[in-house]
């Protein structure tokens, strides 16, 4: 069958094909030992696929990935054909510019990302979607026998960020979450303040206080006539269909701007995900506690009431640790992470370093110290031989890279990204009912609590969703 001829129909059939889809998936060489590769040979690079042309695409991914000679981008999806067509465009002037002017590549354009996952050419796709938008393509991309790097938060709902984690395990694929606070480019702090944590320069940690900020009500709700060059039956993807408006998807005139689907929550659940996807998960590299979670959460926020977004504002939750470690978040705190123990603290945040221009706590910003303790000796601390030695990852796209080529796992594999992301959503259904909830990490269900259960997943609107590629 042409590639172009797979339809929603023919696609979603075979996915849902179950576990003999699942074997031949997993039995693809998909992962290629380091020594079948040249320095660079055209026969070896890295055929990828840019799922999404937006802000952090344009910023971020696609930049990171392009560094690499032995990486081709050569194909983009995106609903949106104004962006697609920028995508082309961009990916091509990069590669003209180290050229010579000339673009080595004629990079494939797709409406529908499912064409891009089926183009035998593609050997891995980068996700920079919106939030709902990110655990059904991981899903697709992993079967199809495609390594993955997905931007965070994993999931829309707790439910199907398992689904996801489950079909990336089977499959086999290289999985990297783009949380990149783990990396030693450019936050080399962050993995020191945990191997300091995890060694017990503080001694034994007591509690961990982490800065998010809340986002401000507003955006225009009146329904505006769609734009032609946006597909935004399929934007809208599991989400109920509701009209469309510019201020709850995005910019049409600078691919730049802070979208508003990050303040809707029919798209995601707000910062708390957004940015807790990052400081969470860097509270769970120094605890120990990557592949579990909270045993507790309580929490309350203020939603807004009037205007199109509504994700949270100002919000304080309290998650109970193992060992009896509490976690606090709230906009109050200084943005970052910090560990307090019997024997002193150390607070980390990116300092004035942003992925992009509207990052909390980018340059400009007030709380701009990246790297502090209640005492200077203990960042001077040397490791020693036989102590805990964290994965050190010189950069993440850079990381999944080389694990495509040495078959090893990323250091935000698929387990520690959805454990991360599933943190941040038991938060939210705390702020969300504002009463503790007690959680079992081990069967992922809130405790003897059926309305917090409702929450751990969304009606999904046919055919879209991981409910119907679950194989």
């Amino acid at each position: 069958m042409d590639k172009k001829q797979l339809n929603r129909r023919t696609f979603i059939k075979q996915a849902a094909g179950g576990t003999a889809l699942l074997a031949a998936a997993a039995a693809f060489p998909t992962i290629v030992p380091a020594s079948v590769f040249g320095k660079n040979a055209p026969s070896n690079r890295i055929h990828i696929g840019q799922i999404g042309f937006g802000r952090i695409a344009k910023s971020h991914d696609l930049p990171e990935v392009l560094k690499h000679d032995y990486v081709r981008v050569v194909a983009v999806s995106d609903v949106d054909s104004r962006r697609l067509a920028m995508g082309k465009e961009w990916i091509e002037g990069r590669y003209a510019e180290k050229n010579g002017g000339r673009s080595p590549v004629d990079v494939v354009v797709y409406d529908d990302y499912r064409d891009l996952i089926a183009d035998k050419q593609v050997d891995a796709v980068i996700i920079s979607t919106p939030d709902h938008w990110h655990a059904q393509p991981a899903m697709e991309a992993a079967i199809a026998g495609k390594h993955i790097y997905l931007q965070k938060p994993t999931s829309l709902t707790i439910e199907e960020g398992r689904m996801m984690a489950d079909v990336v395990a089977k499959t086999g694929v290289v999985f990297q979450l783009g949380s990149q606070q783990r990396s030693v480019h450019p936050w080399p702090q962050f993995k020191r303040t945990c191997e300091l944590v995890r060694n017990g320069r503080i001694g034994t940690v007591k509690r961990v206080v982490i800065g998010l900020p809340g986002d401000p009500a507003g955006g225009n709700p009146t329904e505006m006539p769609v734009p032609s060059n946006l597909n935004y039956e399929r934007w809208l993807g599991s989400t109920p269909l509701v009209p469309y408006t510019l201020d709850r998807v995005h910019s049409q005139t600078n691919i730049d701007d802070r979208p508003g689907w990050l303040r809707c929550e029919q798209f995601g659940a707000g910062m708390i995900t957004g940015w807790g996807s990052h400081h969470i998960d860097i509270a769970h590299w120094g605890l120990d506690t990557e592949l579990s979670g909270p045993l507790e959460a309580e929490g309350r926020a203020t939603f807004p009431t009037s205007g199109l977004w509504d994700v949270h504002g100002d919000f304080e939750v309290e998650m109970l640790y193992p060992g009896g470690v509490i976690m606090q978040i709230s906009g109050a705190n200084p943005n970052g992470v910090r560990f307090e123990g019997t024997e002193g603290w150390i607070f980390v945040s990116r300092g004035n370093v942003g992925v992009t221009a509207t990052d909390p706590g980018a340059a400009g910003g007030k709380q701009n110290e990246a790297f502090k303790a209640s005492d200077s000796k203990i960042l001077q601390s040397v490791i020693g031989e036989h102590e805990t030695r964290l994965y050190e990852s010189p950069e993440q796209h850079t990381n999944w890279l080389e694990c495509i080529r040495n078959g090893k796992q990323t250091i935000s594999h698929v387990e520690v990204a959805h454990r991360s992301g599933s943190a941040c959503l038991v938060a939210h259904a705390a702020m969300k009912l504002g009463r503790k909830l007690r959680w079992d990490s081990t069967k992922e269900q809130f405790i003897n609590d059926k309305e917090a259960n409702g929450l751990l997943a969304r009606p999904q609107r046919y055919p879209y969703g991981t409910e119907y590629v679950k194989a």
